[in-house]
């Protein structure tokens, strides 16, 4: 029988562990405008549904003073719990013990809660707010990191994992973020780098703030690291609540599927004006976005991100899709560096997790240049071309202007196991723009012709109604059909209901050497 006292015990343990560092540290971060670990696990799952492991370990260091800084729990919180009523497991560091640094028994309990979300088949979310390694444990802190690494890599491909940075993360914490699918920061009170501003300094020379070199925004529009910037952290929970809507469970699960009153039979006339009647003009392919999925939302992955390519979650008569698009309002949609490797990871993380995508084409090529030579486009480029051609979800496309060179081969299609593919009239599939192809076919007769602009001109005409026309490449089979812009919505949704019991596979291998 369960005595009063031990009761009592149990309840004093329980508070104990729920405090942390001690009030006076969590007044200190109330202060400071921040949120407690525990506060931010509340904010993510549902009212009443958290269940914690291991409340009451502690550490097992006793060296440089430790065995007066035990706390209970040893700097994160872990357990599970749900989010709109599905499945999820939660690790919050805790900055209030001992500024969240990892400890061997911190590792544990992490490494714990990986495992057993790949057993049961549900996302992990980390809420990560750490100084590092603990320095007093030594290697066995440096172990936990690798400990934790190695269940991060086993899980990828598995089961959802997304990061969220609400404070510091510097030095090896990083990679456990890195291996995750997806990374949320929030401005001005986190920040991710290898070496901190003094190290830079003195190692380098350069004079650099701790925002500049690893803040939110930084990272957000230039290294790609992270995928949104949160304004806060009640912004950073709402995004991968927002997130978590769109994904399944883990890598044997459809996406989850929602009622729609949208008509799937929607038209949209705005898409037949929407192509400029000067080719080389911008539009905004957000727009065609908006106009064909669900109720017009959109939920974009990456947006500051090399916005010249776009990736992100939508719904087509319910069913959540993964899409894919060049954005002709920024570098005219052109393929580079940093919007292959968007693109890529984008495509993969879809296709690991049962993601039908669609893709919308209009790009003109790969960026030229010295500095995408230097950098490695074609090894980058060749990243987007491994991953559509590894993918075996549905995979539509629809090519609404241009489609050349290269760029259209990578671009989802027909050639890469595409699976349903559409073109609008306004579609121009070629090796190259037509101006530019005549001016190399016919550049040295025009210099002799009378009136080399009309002589140009004349050839220009020709080629589109031969060459570059979307009906050469539908003559071929490479487009399935040439489409009314307004009935865009409609043919997808045909298309996904089409290819919703789609079985496609690889060659038997251990895996492939994708162009790292």
């Amino acid at each position: 029988m369960t005595t009063q006292k031990q009761l009592e015990r149990l309840l004093e343990r329980q508070a104990q562990a729920r405090l942390g560092g001690g009030r006076d540290k969590i007044d200190r971060r109330h202060g400071e405008g921040r949120l407690t670990a525990r506060e931010r696990i509340d904010l993510l799952l549902d009212p009443g549904s958290f269940e914690e492991f291991d409340m009451f370990k502690t550490h097992r260091c006793h060296d440089f003073g430790m065995e007066r800084t035990v706390y209970p729990g040893d700097g994160v919180v872990t357990g599970h719990g749900t989010v709109d009523g599905r499945i999820v497991y939660v690790y919050a560091q805790d900055f209030t013990v001992l500024g969240g640094s990892l400890s061997e028994t911190m590792a544990e309990k992490i490494c714990k809660l990986l495992e057993l979300a790949m057993k049961n088949g549900a996302p992990v979310i980390g809420l990560n707010d750490s100084g590092g390694a603990r320095i007093q444990e030594g290697v066995e802190s440096l172990a936990g990191f690798s400990d934790i690494f190695l269940r991060n890599v086993m899980a990828s491909g598995v089961v959802p994992q997304i990061s969220a940075i609400l404070g510091p993360c510097a030095g090896g914490a990083v990679y456990s973020p890195a291996l995750t699918d997806f990374i949320v920061m929030e401005r001005k009170h986190s920040y991710m780098f290898l070496t901190g501003p003094k190290v830079v300094k003195s190692v380098c020379h350069e004079d650099v703030t701790t925002e500049d070199l690893g803040g939110a925004d930084m990272h957000s529009s230039q290294s790609g690291v992270s995928d949104y910037a949160a304004e806060s952290t009640v912004d950073a929970i709402r995004y991968i609540k927002r997130l978590l809507s769109f994904v399944p469970q883990n890598n044997l699960e459809s996406t989850p599927a929602v009622a729609c009153d949208d008509p799937a039979d929607r038209p949209s006339e705005a898409l037949n004006a929407i192509i400029p009647d000067n080719a080389n003009a911008a539009y905004d392919m957000k727009r065609v976005i908006l106009e064909t999925v669900d109720g017009g939302d959109f939920f974009e992955i990456k947006e500051k991100f090399a916005p010249n390519i776009i990736v992100g979650f939508a719904r087509y008569a319910g069913v959540a899709v993964g899409i894919v698009a060049n954005q002709p309002a920024h570098l005219s949609g052109v393929l580079d560096i940093d919007s292959s490797i968007k693109g890529a990871r984008f495509v993969r993380f879809c296709d690991c997790f049962n993601i039908p995508l669609v893709t919308f084409v209009d790009v003109p090529g790969f960026l030229p240049g010295t500095f995408q030579e230097y950098g490695g486009v074609i090894r980058n480029g060749a990243k987007m071309l491994y991953a559509y051609a590894e993918a075996t979800v549905p995979k539509i496309t629809v090519i609404t202007r241009k489609a050349y060179g290269g760029a259209y081969c990578v671009m989802s299609s027909k050639h890469l196991r595409g699976d349903i593919n559409y073109a609008w009239p306004s579609a121009e599939v070629a090796v190259m723009g037509s101006r530019g192809a005549v001016e190399v076919l016919y550049g040295r007769q025009a210099r002799d012709a009378a009136d080399p602009r009309a002589f140009l001109a004349e050839k220009e005409a020709q080629y589109q109604e031969t060459v570059s026309n979307p009906y050469v490449a539908a003559e071929r089979g490479y487009v399935d059909d040439i489409i009314v812009p307004a009935s865009t919505r409609a043919r997808i949704i045909r298309a996904l209901a089409l290819t919703q019991n789609k079985r496609d596979a690889n060659p038997a291998k251990k895996h492939g050497n994708i162009p790292l």
